[in-house]
């Protein structure tokens, strides 16, 4: 009697694997962009920390991988040709893991990051390292917040009393939170009226994000500049050392064809 065939079976030899540490919506549209190429298996991998992710094209797995060492075993087990690692800019971690797991097993591995927002005239921005830097910076400029950093982010505010928050995520935080806290449940992409609306109707006086950059919650800056409230921006942390950068799915798209992986 033969053992059952795994679930996701490594690509044969003349098949190429590229996998997608994802989440993002480069992530997707990189995914799309590759679905259906002849002679390669693209696998996005999601951490699986939002309960209804957006799901790109293809073959997908949910969940970790046991840190850098399980995610080499994984790149090992499955025959990964390159990985891109198109997670969230804020994924310091997985990044960090990505970019050990690529060192212990040789794989070429390729970041995708789309660009930092720019202040422009008009903008009152404040830039800090860190949540807790940005918690220590809040009451010098206003009451009544927008939180917008995730809703892992959200306890890096919880001891600050005197503060009304209202913190916009897609899953539901959990403690320790703010003691006056509203939760707005929700996703971008995000439009400006909408933005213009949350900020008069919660009467917000200061805005905090981090640096995503992207299209899909930028009017939130629009709309603060626009009513000439203070914003708060969390930098990036910076990515591993020697990890190459892609600006765009293009860029990728590029940097695969000079490999081999796929045809230009």
């Amino acid at each position: 009697m033969t053992d059952p065939a795994p679930p996701h079976p490594a690509a044969p030899p003349d098949r190429r694997h590229l996998l997608v540490l994802g989440g993002t919506t480069e992530a997707r549209a990189l995914a799309a962009a590759l679905d259906g190429r002849p002679g390669l298996r693209v696998t996005s991998s999601l951490a699986g920390r939002v309960a209804r992710p957006r799901l790109p094209a293809g073959e997908v797995r949910i969940g970790g991988f046991g840190g850098a060492d399980g995610l080499a075993d994984w790149l090992r087990a499955e025959r990964v040709d390159t990985v891109v690692d198109a997670t969230h800019p804020f994924a310091a971690v997985m990044s960090g893991n990505a970019a050990a797991a690529a060192a212990a097993t040789g794989v070429p591995l390729l970041a995708l990051r789309r660009p930092g927002w720019a202040a422009v005239p008009g903008d009152d921005w404040h830039r800090v390292p860190s949540l807790d830097a940005a918690a220590a910076l809040l009451p010098a400029l206003g009451r009544r917040v927008l939180l917008t950093s995730g809703r892992q982010g959200i306890a890096a505010f919880a001891h600050l009393d005197g503060l009304h928050f209202v913190a916009r995520s897609v899953d539901p935080p959990e403690p320790p939170l703010p003691a006056a806290l509203h939760v707005l449940l929700d996703r971008g992409p995000f439009t400006l009226d909408g933005e213009r609306a949350v900020l008069r109707e919660h009467r917000i006086d200061v805005v905090v994000t981090k640096d995503s950059g992207g299209a899909a919650t930028a009017p939130k800056l629009t709309a603060a500049r626009e009513l000439g409230l203070p914003v708060v921006v969390v930098d990036r942390p910076p990515l591993p050392a020697g990890v190459p950068v892609a600006a765009s799915v293009p860029e990728v798209l590029e940097r695969l064809a000079e490999q081999g992986l796929i045809g230009r």
